[in-house]
């Protein structure tokens, strides 16, 4: 059952807000990067300290998007109510995206486009080998596939946590659909979608011109070790969401 809003503490109010904002600001990433037509794809976030998230309204102009009108739910997927947002309905998305909350407690933020190369792989139900550098430092290893499924439900979030679970990959081309992915927190499941599009060009062009050549295990291994245990500044926030998994989980 969603809490009322009234029952909501000083410290998780912040929380939301903060939330909202971020929410809100990175669907403009979306379209920057041209992952998204008219008002197809969601980003939501994870609320810390509470079980609830935030999600783009249904049907809404991405010009519209604001942090006043996103939408807070719990991990049910219920909206809460007497919330800012809480007289739209929420994304189409929302079920699969609290599955995957309710689910893997460690996912901070879940991203949905319908990016256009990586749409062309998920049509084909052909996971995307890992033939690049980028792609070994991002997602260590393939873009696997998950199975088909339905809107509305939360048959799209078993999918999801099926497929990634034990998985490196924070990318999953749901088939016939497109991709979703996951992160330690909003923004970071936004890189995962624009990356994941970028990867998803750069091979569906190089098959184009010729054979793959697959990167070997081993160095894939250290790739994906040096990006998200070296690279970048101390306390990198990439850093930190890997930092408490065993080598086994990244794998």
């Amino acid at each position: 059952m969603s809490p009322a809003a009234s029952a909501l503490s000083p410290e998780v109010e912040a929380a939301i807000a903060q939330v909202r904002e971020d929410v809100a600001r990175l669907h403009a990433e979306l379209t920057r990067y041209g992952l998204v037509v008219w008002t197809g794809g969601n980003v939501s976030g994870r609320v810390p300290g509470a079980d609830l998230f935030v999600i783009k309204p249904s049907g809404v102009s991405y010009d519209d998007l604001a942090a006043e009108n996103m939408i807070l739910c719990d991990l049910d997927g219920n909206v809460v109510p007497g919330t800012s947002g809480s007289e739209r309905a929420p994304s189409s998305d929302t079920a699969a995206h609290a599955y995957v909350y309710r689910n893997m407690p460690e996912v901070g933020g879940v991203v949905h486009t319908h990016s256009t190369f990586a749409v062309a792989w998920a049509a084909r139900g052909e996971e995307i080998p890992c033939v690049i550098t980028a792609m070994a430092d991002e997602f260590g290893g393939p873009i696997p596939v998950g199975p088909f499924a339905i809107i509305g439900d939360d048959s799209i979030g078993r999918g999801i946590v099926e497929t990634l679970r034990g998985h490196r990959s924070r990318a999953v081309l749901m088939r016939n659909h497109g991709p979703f992915t996951i992160g330690s927190s909003a923004k970071d499941a936004v890189k995962a979608a624009v990356m994941v599009e970028d990867v998803a060009r750069s091979v569906h062009f190089a098959r184009e011109a010729g054979p793959l050549v697959p990167i070997p295990r081993d160095a894939i291994d250290r790739l994906y070790d040096r990006y998200q245990n070296v690279y970048g500044q101390t306390g990198d926030a990439r850093r930190e969401s890997t930092a408490g998994q065993s080598e086994d989980a990244r794998r």
